[in-house]
């Protein structure tokens, strides 16, 4: 958990900018989910960002995602985001989630259920992956 701070602080601090950023009404209703110490400083970095239109054509593609085990059910909101992502053809999906989303063993099933229904293969990324190497 430290190192995954220390990357996501990284990749807010030098990375960012480099890159056009949305979110999500699904990133902001996680963000306020239970309490935590820096719960006010995680909304208020995405606060100000435009958010992905959550379009009918969404909830047919979760659906989708679901009946062929993309996503699990009780995880609707990884559904959601990569929903989301591949729709609006988001180059970037920015994620910690290394269970469901940015996983190298699920991108190829990502791959197959997305062409088959005609979406953007958005590249799953961490934090650490994205932020460029910086020379000594």
């Amino acid at each position: 958990m430290v190192a995954r701070r220390h990357w996501t602080r990284r990749w807010w601090d030098e990375c960012a900018s480099l890159y056009d950023l949305v979110t999500s009404e699904g990133v902001i209703a996680e963000l306020q989910e239970g309490e935590y110490d820096t719960q006010t400083a995680a909304i208020a970095l995405v606060a100000d960002l435009p958010q992905l239109e959550v379009v009918d054509e969404i909830a047919d593609v979760i659906d989708v995602y679901l009946a062929n085990h993309l996503m699990p059910r009780e995880r609707l909101g990884d559904a959601l985001h990569l929903a989301l992502a591949s729709y609006h053809k988001v180059d970037f999906l920015l994620t910690w989630n290394c269970t469901h989303i940015a996983n190298a063993n699920k991108f190829e099933h990502i791959r197959i259920i997305n062409t088959r229904l005609g979406l953007f293969v958005p590249t799953l990324v961490t934090p650490m992956e994205l932020c460029e190497e910086v020379s000594p």
